[in-house]
């Protein structure tokens, strides 16, 4: 059975140990907090690898996200080949008035086209100016840290162990060529015939011209 008034007493002890400590007070804006690396502060666009696939404004829950985009013909890259056509952005906004940073824009965009950068100073005196449109949010991308280096003790994503093992089997492939060919010239060269050795007429006596008229008699 819980004694009366414990969880007052409990209270009580936790504001007499806070009142004996000294407040500390960030001097901002003179000094900038230390904000954890994963800060939720703002939405920056790599509108290089948007597709404008939408994905990313069906998903969001408050509806924050405008995107307009036109499409595009691309003729043939060969003769007799067929055009394709591909969506070019025209238009992405996010309205940070309405976003209530969940993240899920960030998390279902297949094509990694949204990230979330530290920055959080961009208040506003008109609600209006709290709707990003996409160069202000391609400036944020400068913002973005770089991400955090793997653990040395994990294993080696399957995508990297896939391209290294392609890698080595490629090389492997180009040294036994070489090697092949290799041996093949040297082959070629030890099945010519070699060249008769020129002779010269004046070390072999037998072919020695006939001697001059009065050599050799007695």
């Amino acid at each position: 059975m819980a004694i009366p008034g414990t969880g007052l007493a409990k209270g009580l002890a936790v504001t007499l140990r806070t009142m004996t400590k000294r407040s500390v007070t960030d001097q901002y804006p003179d000094a900038l907090p230390a904000l954890p690396p994963r800060s939720r502060g703002v939405i920056a666009l790599f509108e290089e690898n948007c597709t404008v696939c939408m994905l990313c404004a069906r998903e969001c829950p408050d509806w924050c996200i405008y995107i307009d985009s036109h499409k595009e013909t691309t003729p043939a890259a060969a003769p007799g080949g067929r055009e394709r056509s591909r969506n070019v952005l025209d238009r992405f906004a996010i309205d940070f008035s309405l976003c209530m940073y969940c993240g899920i824009c960030i998390e279902v965009c297949p094509f990694d086209a949204l990230f979330w950068s530290p920055e959080f100073e961009y208040a506003e005196t008109d609600i209006l100016e709290l709707t990003h449109e996409r160069d202000k949010l391609r400036d944020w991308m400068w913002t973005v840290p770089a991400p955090p280096a793997l653990d040395p003790a994990a294993e080696e994503p399957k995508e990297i162990a896939a391209a290294r093992k392609a890698a080595d089997k490629l090389i492997a492939a180009q040294a036994q060529a070489e090697a092949q060919a290799q041996a093949e010239a040297q082959a070629q060269t030890e099945a010519r015939p070699q060249a008769p050795t020129a002779i010269d007429p004046a070390a072999d006596p037998a072919t020695e011209g006939p001697s001059a008229p009065g050599e050799g008699d007695s």
